[in-house]
């Protein structure tokens, strides 16, 4: 059976790629975290600012929690960005999306296990996933 840790890792890389080759932060957190910097805001200011305490924005930040709705539209709105261009950075319904494929079909687990572990071996990359992937045939 598939480890969701690697399945996540692997999610989590493929995200990285297709963000990076935006030439744009790789994560929810990395992207409130260059918004602030780019203000000159303080962690501790900015987690004043949008009512939420300094440790929960640093694990954002650090990509260990993601924020609530609510939360998340009261740092949009301190950072002078739509609440949707950062939503869209938030990858947990790709993950959900997985976890369905997987219950449906057991062709899709070897798959994800095969991926895992030639990501993991270092024998594919997550830009040579999406490259396989979007190209025409």
């Amino acid at each position: 059976m598939i480890v969701w840790r690697e399945i996540w890792a692997l999610t989590q890389q493929l995200h990285a790629a297709t963000v990076s080759s935006r030439m744009q932060p790789t994560s929810l957190g990395e992207r409130i975290k260059d918004l602030r910097s780019q203000l000159g805001i303080s962690l501790r200011e900015l987690s004043r600012r949008a009512q939420i305490s300094a440790p929960y924005l640093s694990d954002i930040e650090l990509g260990r929690r993601y924020p609530a709705d609510d939360a998340l539209d009261r740092l949009a709105k301190e950072l002078n960005v739509a609440a949707s261009d950062i939503r869209q950075l938030d990858n947990r319904s790709s993950l959900d999306d997985l976890k369905r494929m997987l219950a449906s079909n057991p062709s899709w687990g070897l798959a994800f296990k095969k991926l895992a572990q030639d990501g993991r071996s270092g024998s594919l990359t997550p830009e040579e996933v999406l490259r396989k992937l979007t190209e025409k045939k």
